[in-house]
């Protein structure tokens, strides 16, 4: 299973990926943190971004709080750095 490192910050004026350093990959959700919601909006996004179903992704630790550990399986650490990497210097193409 790899880990991923993120940090949210929930009722932004819209969804977007901030950008990955330091091994923490910074996230704006419009949806609040009530009821689950930006959690869930969290997943999503991050399933998009990676392209990979919801399923894979689960929230390991920091359901409360805005810095959150996300498990996804069926990958290693290393492989989510590489995909991470490749979508980084894309992005700079």
């Amino acid at each position: 299973m790899a880990i991923l490192r993120v940090r949210v910050h929930p009722g932004a004026s819209r969804n977007r990926v901030e950008g990955y350093g330091d091994g923490i990959l910074r996230l704006r959700v419009t949806a609040r943190p009530q009821a689950g919601r930006a959690n869930a909006a969290v997943i999503e996004m991050l399933a998009q971004f990676l392209g990979v179903p919801r399923s894979r992704l689960n929230i390991v630790r920091g359901a409360t709080s805005r810095s959150k550990v996300i498990g996804m399986s069926g990958m290693d650490d290393h492989a989510l750095k590489e995909q991470l990497q490749e979508i980084r210097q894309r992005g700079r193409d």
